[in-house]
């Protein structure tokens, strides 16, 4: 039995990064009363942003060395083990790798999020949402939250 281990950091990252920015970044529809139809929104590339955030190359090379542990564990300890056992071992090792990419991604996520609130506030914009699913329209704010998250 193979132990599974997403390839890459950020594309493994994709659903908890939007639902991080989702949970965080953007209102609620419920909590909050529908923005006038003239309100600015804005949109941003948020996978684009976590991919370019110089602190991700670093988090990569952490979840890779964590990956390789894993690894390492998993070989050493499913000799002799059965087909159960193997499968409560990977779950088990999986979900350490998994807590340690979460750990590892959310400082990133928590940078870009305040950086959004930020240029948002600034620019007036009311709404902003992932540009995959803007169709027509809204302010694309992507660069100017990868300067502001960067600080650079």
């Amino acid at each position: 039995m193979e132990l599974f281990i997403p390839k890459k950091f950020y594309r493994a990252n994709l659903l908890a990064a939007l639902g991080i920015f989702l949970a965080f970044g953007a209102p609620s529809a419920q909590a909050a009363p529908a923005a006038p139809a003239a309100s600015p929104v804005g949109c941003v590339d948020f996978i684009y942003l976590v991919d370019h955030h110089p602190d991700t190359a670093k988090a990569n090379e952490a979840l890779t060395a964590e990956q390789e542990a894993v690894r390492q564990e998993f070989a050493a300890k499913s000799v002799g083990l059965g087909d159960r056992e193997k499968q409560d071992l990977d779950r088990q090792l999986g979900q350490r790798l998994e807590q340690k990419r979460l750990e590892l991604l959310k400082p990133i996520t928590d940078k870009i999020v305040a950086a959004v609130k930020e240029v948002a506030d600034a620019k007036g914009l009311s709404v902003v949402v992932g540009k995959a699913v803007v169709v027509y329209g809204g302010v694309d704010i992507t660069e100017d939250v990868l300067r502001k998250s960067t600080g650079k």
